[in-house]
């Protein structure tokens, strides 16, 4: 019911025929965030938080060149976008759907100078992009490593979760090739692959600066971590507060609040 009654409000919005840009088996999300929207298929795999703590853990700064790997429906560009308003920010997509759903989304918000999606694997990214372009690289890639689990290649929702078309590796050395000296990575992913993260970085020349873990409930262990890295910066770690979400009584914490920016932030937890 909301997202038909958000379809029929969007149509009358900036003279667009929203019909067009939203097919019959998705949904349009509020972002709440300077009136953006984002379509999603309820069927396939919908961001979380995840992507919200990422954009938002990302410095970019005016004029920045952003790229984002593995962008899914688009919802970090969109993120980004609406907290540096003068960036240019480039999703990168290997599954044609899902980039086709992220296009129409960036055309729903009418932002289609400030955004573009690119379609292809992210091994051919330099063809696109060209060596050392970019002032800030983003990703919430695949978490589960090549080998781990049954996985159907061609579905999307697996492709979203395990390294099918891509590795670890294969994201952290492109971040690598893209990124200006100095240029920042931003990554958010499983604790367990820290170690992973981090000594691929340094093999890359992606020093790590900083990592923040992400705990469900105070007391509880960590199941997100979030990285960033200088591209030919000097060692110095810094281990960030812990970002707790939930609160005992389950509802969600100051900070997670102030980081949504809203009261109600339910829009935003992931429908799988």
């Amino acid at each position: 019911m909301f997202a038909h009654r958000l379809r029929c409000e969007l149509s009358i919005l900036g003279g667009r025929n929203v019909n067009e840009l939203v097919k019959p088996h998705e949904r349009v999300d509020d972002l709440q965030i300077d009136g953006l929207k984002i379509i999603q298929n309820p069927q396939g795999f919908c961001f979380g938080i995840d992507a919200v703590l990422i954009s938002n853990f990302a410095k970019v700064r005016k004029k920045d060149k952003v790229i984002d790997l593995g962008t899914g429906t688009g919802i970090i560009p969109l993120l980004v976008a609406a907290k540096s308003k003068e960036s240019h920010v480039s999703g990168f997509e290997i599954q044609s759907d899902v980039a086709d759903m992220a296009r129409r989304s960036v055309a729903l918000n009418g932002l289609e100078e400030r955004i573009d999606i690119v379609e292809d694997n992210i091994n051919n990214a330099l063809n696109h992009f060209g060596k050392h372009t970019a002032d800030v690289v983003i990703s919430n890639p695949p978490y589960m490593a090549s080998g781990v689990g049954e996985v159907n290649p061609s579905d999307y929702k697996a492709i979203s979760r395990h390294e099918i078309h891509c590795t670890l590796e294969d994201i952290i050395r492109t971040a690598c090739d893209l990124l200006r000296v100095n240029g920042q990575f931003y990554m958010v992913h499983r604790p367990n692959r820290l170690v992973d993260i981090l000594s691929l970085c340094r093999a890359y020349k992606l020093e790590p600066k900083q990592i923040r873990f992400v705990h469900p409930f105070a007391g509880k262990s960590p199941n997100i971590v979030l990285v960033q890295a200088t591209k030919g910066g000097r060692p110095d770690l810094k281990v960030l507060e812990p970002l707790i979400v939930r609160n005992d009584d389950r509802t969600y914490t100051d900070e997670i609040y102030e980081i949504y920016r809203q009261t109600n932030i339910s829009t935003f937890e992931r429908r799988e």
